[in-house]
């Protein structure tokens, strides 16, 4: 299904960092809904973005100023775990 281009998340600017490659929109925007069901379910959302068949994700939490905490690593293992990783 999914086409990861990216297995490892990647802290940049303190923020954990991923992208994803889907064969098309459709496959994209399919998982984007069942990290959305996730995160709504642990109330932590990402900062991503959406194009045709790329997904970028930037993971960190707000409350704490931003930066990478326990949170972002949670939600991180349960996007690589809907992922298959």
């Amino acid at each position: 299904m999914e086409n990861v281009i990216q297995k490892t998340w990647e802290e940049i600017d303190r923020k954990l960092y991923k992208v994803l490659l889907f064969k098309d929109f459709q496959e994209a925007f399919a998982f984007m809904v069942r990290v959305a069901f996730v995160a709504e379910k642990s109330n932590h959302h990402p900062r991503w973005t959406n194009e045709y068949n790329k997904v970028e994700i930037w993971l960190s939490t707000h409350d704490a100023g931003d930066i990478v905490t326990e949170k972002d690593r949670l939600l991180a293992k349960q996007i690589d775990a809907l992922l298959g990783i």
